[in-house]
């Protein structure tokens, strides 16, 4: 990761840490150094924005460095994440932006960078860009007169994608009632359309954004409220997306919260059945539930586990040719379908599953039995040389050695922070607990806390 973006985009505080500054000069680079693979000097380059009250102005501030440097700049104008990505891969499109802080409080934004194979940038160009942005590599070029570029209306763009998404419907939803909530973000139109076009009976929360209320209370971070409705209204399923729909978790119709552990679950055991699953192998992330495996191992599934982070379940997927993976957050890759997460997609293929097999979501999930787990994080002097230890690899190895094939233990450091964070997954919260508190005395007894 850079001084500026991390491994989805550079996100901040609006205007405090990620200011409109940043976007022009994100910009600028962006119009010049795609400019250069065109004849004309003129790249295409597609925008779309989540509803908080900043997009806009980073929107306005991204389009004048795009045009200043002579590219022309196509507005999807509110839309999803993964529609940014579905356009940029399918079109004539040198690289495509999104302004998001996905599931962050609506202060936030972010800028994240999508290639013209509608993937996450490559770190060699993010690395100039943050060259420019420190002023490493002097200015580059303004366009002038005819070389100017211009900004294209391009809400045709996002109505494809929404067709795309119609298009991977194999059955009717006629009859299925479904709760949606769209998080006040990107999903806050689109979502319902969908799902009225396939011809379920919809009921929406969270749809009415104001630039303030994006993931307040909300959306897959705070499942309370879709539970509510899935249970007052007698629902079938619900599906909770976060600010820029990449992610989906879901509700089964008992009220009970279907995670991306589950997701991947529900799905891997389809393809599976279908001989759909290459490799044999769905690829999750150290942090996916230990549950999790044994539920796989019980089926005779394969798994891959990566990093925490969509970008290193995307990088595995691909250089193996697997089909499906994801995360806990409910951020899951179909990658026959799309090159990031897309929380729709994930709720169309749920609901494909449910009509396919004749079962309930409930119905779908009880094989896999989650176990309790305690993370906690303990703020340290040195990351590495705490993990490193001797004594607190014997303390680690003692009580991966006491759960044995009944739980697990992960110590990992955070990726930002001076944290090391201590997770253990077992029978009991209360077994979870005594592990996690024993790994960290020893960690302060050695002297490493902060």
């Amino acid at each position: 990761m850079g001084k500026y973006f991390g491994t989805d985009g550079f996100r901040g505080e609006a205007n405090v840490t990620l200011t409109v500054d940043h976007a022009f000069k994100v910009g600028r680079f962006l119009g010049w150094y795609y400019g250069k693979n065109h004849e004309d000097g003129k790249a295409k380059i597609v925008i779309g924005k989540d509803t908080r009250r900043s997009s806009y102005m980073f929107e306005y501030s991204l389009v004048a460095g795009l045009t200043a440097s002579g590219a022309d700049a196509y507005l999807l104008h509110v839309t999803t994440t993964p529609s940014v990505s579905y356009v940029a891969r399918t079109e004539d499109f040198d690289c495509g932006i999104m302004i998001s802080a996905s599931h962050n409080p609506f202060y936030d934004n972010g800028i994240k960078l999508i290639n013209s194979a509608g993937e996450k940038m490559k770190e060699d160009v993010i690395a100039d860009i943050e060259k420019y942005l420190d002023g490493e590599m002097g200015e580059v070029p303004y366009a002038t007169r005819e070389k100017i570029g211009c900004t294209v209306d391009y809400a045709a763009g996002r109505n494809r994608y929404m067709g795309y998404l119609m298009s991977l419907a194999i059955y009717s939803f006629k009859g299925i009632r479904v709760g949606l909530d769209a998080s006040n973000g990107s999903a806050w139109t689109l979502a319902k359309s969908v799902f009225d076009a396939l011809g379920a009976k919809t009921y929406v929360i969270n749809a009415n954004p104001d630039g303030t209320n994006i993931n307040e209370n909300c959306g897959s971070t705070h499942i309370e409220g879709l539970q509510d409705l899935v249970k007052r209204e007698h629902l079938d399923v619900g599906f909770a997306f976060d600010g820029d729909a990449d992610r989906c978790l879901c509700v089964d119709e008992k009220g009970e919260v279907i995670t991306g552990d589950h997701i991947l679950y529900i799905y891997g055991c389809y393809m599976k059945d279908r001989d759909k699953l290459a490799g044999n192998k769905v690829v999750t992330t150290v942090m996916s539930n230990f549950g999790l495996y044994k539920a796989f191992d019980a089926v005779g599934i394969e798994y891959e586990k990566t990093k925490v982070g969509d970008k290193y379940v995307y990088e595995c997927m691909s250089e193996n040719g697997y089909r499906i993976g994801g995360e806990q957050s409910g951020h899951i890759i179909f990658s026959k379908y799309a090159t990031t997460g897309d929380g729709i997609i994930t709720a169309l293929k749920m609901m494909e599953v449910m009509i396919a097999k004749k079962k309930t979501m409930s119905e779908l999930a009880v094989p896999l039995v989650i176990y309790p787990q305690v993370l906690k994080n303990i703020r340290v002097t040195d990351k590495t040389k705490a993990q490193d230890d001797a004594d607190v690899k014997a303390a680690v190895a003692s009580v991966a050695e006491a759960l044995g094939t009944d739980g697990r233990i992960l110590v990992r450091e955070s990726g930002t922070e001076p944290v090391v964070r201590v997770m253990v997954e077992a029978g009991s919260t209360e077994e979870c607990e005594k592990y996690v508190d024993q790994v960290i005395e020893v960690i302060k007894s050695k002297g490493y806390a902060l």
